[in-house]
């Protein structure tokens, strides 16, 4: 009997786990896209079948496209549906795609399906200035010494000092050397990198550290009003992260959306603006392709400022 497209799924999604090493956040949001492009696939409209079993064969150009036209036309609280959202959906597809391509199963081409273009990436970045008030807005407020303060600044600290994403940060364990200068992470794809700590970074955990009672193997931990130190207390979770962040960007006056991965934009910048080079920042950044780090240099690229200051307008009275 022929394998359907939903038993694929599932050997795809696993292949993803375990063969590619992708985080189960990954495997989630592939499960999502291409869930979405079956569904509609087997009662959308157009040239849909109609409820019927769907098998490799169905996956033809025509219904890749008509999923498209549905992409776009689709909307949501924050309006259309956005090109890289879009984008998302066809790269989950053309990677499955590939999947069956490897297996010896007949289906479309993935070279067939193309990405929509779209514009280049726009960063979210804060000053210098903004950047120092919101590292010190922790302390800059009412209960600037609590247990929470401290592991605040730790964690604002260490962001800008390593340039981990908010995913990566919440996973660290209190197994972490603060002896040495640095540590190794183990980000996407399972990838494992290097990253260093600043000694005010080094400074600002050791001062957290010190002030804990709890039995709990996270670095960072929840806590809640009335908590006992001594808990076993739960790991930190991302979402936590980011509203933390947030509430302290509008404690230090940023009026801007600041998010962990704002903070890690202004340490890759920095680091660009100070004279490192490209790669050694794609190393430290975890990017898997240099492409994903160039987005930052059209704002840190000194030289252009200074070769337009020296001969820009040099012949207007």
């Amino acid at each position: 009997m022929a394998t359907t497209l939903k038993d694929l799924k599932t050997q795809f999604l696993e292949y993803l786990e375990i063969e590619k090493g992708r985080g189960v956040k990954t495997v989630e949001n592939y499960d999502r896209y291409l869930t979405r492009f079956f569904t509609f696939a087997s009662v959308g409209g157009g040239s849909a079948s109609d409820g019927k079993v769907l098998m490799p064969k169905d996956i033809t150009e025509q219904r890749v496209r008509e999923f498209r036209i549905n992409l776009n036309r689709s909307s949501g609280t924050t309006g259309t549906m956005k090109k890289n959202t879009q984008n998302y959906h066809l790269i989950a597809l053309r990677a499955f795609l590939k999947f069956l391509r490897r297996r010896d199963i007949t289906s479309l081409n993935p070279e067939r399906i193309e990405l929509a273009k779209v514009g280049g990436r726009d960063l979210d970045l804060i000053t210098a200035e903004e950047l120092s008030r919101l590292l010190q807005a922790p302390f800059m407020s009412a209960g600037g010494g609590s247990l929470s303060s401290l592991r605040d600044r730790a964690i604002l600290e260490l962001f800008f000092s390593t340039g981990l994403r908010v995913s990566e940060l919440c996973s660290l364990n209190q197994d972490i050397d603060l002896s040495r200068d640095a540590f190794s992470v183990r980000g996407k794809g399972e990838k494992v990198r290097v990253v260093f700590l600043s000694p005010t970074a080094k400074k600002a955990i050791a001062e957290y550290l010190k002030a804990r009672g709890d039995m709990s193997d996270a670095l960072f931990v929840s806590y809640g009003a009335g908590t006992p130190k001594t808990k076993d207390l739960p790991r930190i979770t991302p979402r936590s992260v980011e509203r933390l962040v947030k509430h302290y960007a509008t404690k230090a006056g940023i009026t801007r959306k600041v998010t962990p991965h704002v903070i890690r934009h202004s340490f890759a910048t920095d680091l660009l603006e100070n004279g490192a080079d490209l790669r050694s920042v794609q190393a430290l950044l975890g990017h898997a392709n240099i492409a994903t780090t160039q987005v930052y240099t059209h704002v840190t690229d000194k030289h252009l400022q200074e070769v337009h200051k020296a001969f820009h307008g040099k012949r207007r009275g």
